[in-house]
């Protein structure tokens, strides 16, 4: 459980990379404006250079930004996939700071001190865009600060006099106050996410087996409905156990519920990791597969279920056999809410129950 949150605090961190990117289109411009200005008044190849590089990467970084905005807030965005995403989004973040460096330590190397006021408020606005926008993520946010304005920093050192001596160590210290702010942020949104993310995860859980319920059986569905390609198939099944009442009768409520712990290993372990299984109730669960290439898919889960379920359980000396119906709905009907699909399937399984059948009639709509 510890891990599962830990996860879930890193990928709403990296998430939150993603929210917007109208700071990287504003400061795009803006560093066209200071590149413009500095080659307007040294029209210098490596001005030249810097200012293409720098607009270059900043378009690349905007681009990649939007373009993967829709995967960082996928409901079943796992922590590998998180990592890769905040890598996409460190590389070309990282370069763009490197041009900032780049065109600021230039800037302050040649004696134009309109230039110089100009070239650090920029450098200390891009730094507390850095802070805001990527503060969850301090090591990235630690990285571009530094790259950024470490360059102006030296050069002013360089040149020595008391201006550039202060000037230096009022951009130091702004760095350093930048830092201590994402750190405390950082903190706190972590023991914020993590209150969050328990509170939810209680709420949307099933206390006995674990399971997700039906309040996140449903926002998985709408979830993962909105991401879906139209011209794939949606399966949901209807499960329920039969002659589980015999069960607690004989053995008692103790080793029912250790029937239904099992019951939900054997569930999760039939199912795909991109599948939701959960227990809507009693003996009762439910499943949603998504991205189906044809309704055999559904069908062979189905099978592969009640195959598992049947096979013996021994718990506490004792040796519990029972088995499972299957209702099975294949949907290609976008409008259909998860509720009728949860109707359909159990209509299917109560008239496979009715006709002792193997699991479902096969209803595809």
């Amino acid at each position: 459980m510890t891990e599962a949150v830990a996860d879930r605090v890193y990928i709403d961190q990296v998430r939150s990379l993603f929210s917007s990117v109208t700071a990287s289109v504003i400061m795009s411009v803006i560093f066209l404006i200071n590149a413009g200005l500095a080659y307007q008044r040294y029209p210098t190849t490596y001005l030249l250079a810097v200012g293409i590089m720098g607009c270059g990467i900043n378009l690349v970084r905007v681009i990649c930004a939007a373009a993967l905005r829709r995967r960082a807030f996928a409901e079943r965005l796992d922590r590998v996939e998180a990592r890769r995403l905040e890598l996409y989004f460190s590389l070309p973040y990282v370069s763009f700071a490197v041009m900032m460096g780049l065109l600021g330590s230039y800037v302050f190397a040649q004696s134009d001190a309109e230039m110089h006021m100009l070239t650090i408020c920029v450098a200390v606005g891009y730094c507390a865009g850095v802070a805001t926008n990527c503060g969850l993520r301090p090591r990235l946010a630690f990285t571009s600060i530094a790259l950024a304005v470490g360059p102006v920093i030296a050069t002013c050192l360089a040149r020595g006099g008391t201006t550039y001596v202060l000037t230096a160590a009022i951009a130091t210290a702004f760095a350093f106050g930048a830092a201590r702010s994402m750190i405390v942020r950082f903190n706190e949104s972590k023991a914020e996410i993590r209150t969050r993310v328990s509170s939810v995860s209680m709420a949307r859980r099933d206390v006995l087996t674990g399971l997700p319920n039906r309040l996140a059986l449903d926002e998985f569905f709408e979830g993962r409905l909105a991401l879906s390609a139209p011209d794939t198939l949606i399966a949901v099944h209807y499960l329920d156990l039969n002659d589980f009442k015999p069960v607690n009768d004989r053995h008692g409520h103790a080793v029912g519920d250790q029937v239904l712990l099992a019951v939900a290993e054997r569930l999760r372990a039939s199912v795909r990791q991109s599948d939701m299984v959960a227990r809507l109730g009693g003996d009762e669960f439910g499943i949603i597969q998504f991205g189906l290439r044809d309704a055999e898919e559904a069908y062979a889960l189905s099978s592969r279920v009640a195959k598992a379920i049947q096979q013996p359980y021994a718990l506490d000396q004792h040796e519990v056999a029972i088995t499972t119906s299957v209702g099975t709905v294949v949907n290609t009907d976008r409008a259909i809410s998860l509720a009728a699909l949860l109707q359909l399937a159990d209509a299917d399984l109560y008239e496979a129950k009715r006709r002792k059948a193997s699991p479902g009639l096969r209803i595809a709509l």
